[in-house]
């Protein structure tokens, strides 16, 4: 239906709590990119709040979303909330409930993103301990984007007791003596859809990839850094600030970096 027409309750649990999980998922061209893996985590973020709702449908309804926006030629996204829905408000929430879905396709710049280059922020960590949740209560990360936003800064870059978690809306790798490095899965980090890839990428690579903590003390050993996302896909990272001092610099976009990026190139838009 048209935005204009589209209505919430004002006691929706979303609306009320941020209680509800959300997924948003590329479309190359018209074409789904990684479908089920999004919807695997949809799938986990829904069981771990104890909300039931058919994953086919949604399969079903992104599909037809796509088609229904005009963009079945483009690249776009579409983004899928799902709330515990419409309850009077209490902080326990009441059973057999139906849940709000909310879903739509937009339009997204998708190409280009190997030509360009991140400067970013580093900050503290204070997000809750269940980031593994692909939650919409997102006040933690949106001051942390909007910290970096107002210093003219790409991403904000997030640590625990000095170790780097990930981005306040992407994952983070880092080149130590051609080994990559990332965050291990776990409650502190969200289970990137296109970190997954890449680590896949690195063994089609020969690429050797470490899943472990990286400290802000090793950044002088760091030869690269690069962010990865849905929509951010594989972008290089040139500078990181933390404390107004400049903690990470290069100029160039390095060669596991590129080597990733073309690889990534190569499956989503059929390069060969």
């Amino acid at each position: 239906m048209p935005h204009d027409q589209a209505f919430v309750s004002v006691f929706d649990r979303g609306f009320m709590f941020g209680d509800g999980i959300y997924e948003v998922t590329p479309f190359y061209k018209g074409k789904p990119y990684r479908l089920e893996d999004h919807l695997d985590r949809l799938k986990y973020s829904l069981s771990q709040i104890e909300v039931e709702l058919e994953i086919d449908l949604i399969r079903r309804t992104m599909l037809e979303a796509v088609s229904r926006a005009g963009l079945e030629n483009s690249d776009c996204a579409v983004y899928v909330q799902i709330t515990r829905g419409v309850a009077p408000r209490t902080h326990f929430y009441p059973q057999h409930i139906e849940p709000t879905l909310l879903l739509y396709a937009f339009p997204v710049t998708l190409e280009g993103f190997e030509n360009k280059k991140a400067s970013v922020l580093v900050s503290k960590d204070l997000r809750w301990h269940r980031c593994d949740i692909k939650s919409i209560s997102l006040m933690a990360n949106v001051r942390a984007n909007n910290e970096s936003h107002t210093a003219g800064l790409a991403e904000n870059i997030l640590l625990r007791k000095g170790y780097f978690t990930e981005g306040s809306h992407s994952s983070i790798f880092f080149v130590k003596n051609n080994t990559l490095y990332t965050h291990p899965e776990g409650p502190h980090i969200l289970s990137g859809i296109t970190r997954k890839a890449v680590i896949e990428l690195c063994a089609n690579l020969g690429i050797k990839l470490i899943e472990d903590c990286v400290h802000i003390d090793e950044l002088v050993e760091v030869d690269e850094v690069f962010l990865t996302g849905t929509t951010t896909q594989i972008l290089a990272v040139t500078s990181m600030f933390h404390k107004e001092e400049e903690v990470f610099s290069t100029t160039e976009t390095g060669k596991i970096t590129r080597a990733l990026q073309n690889e990534f190139l190569r499956i989503t838009r059929n390069t060969d």
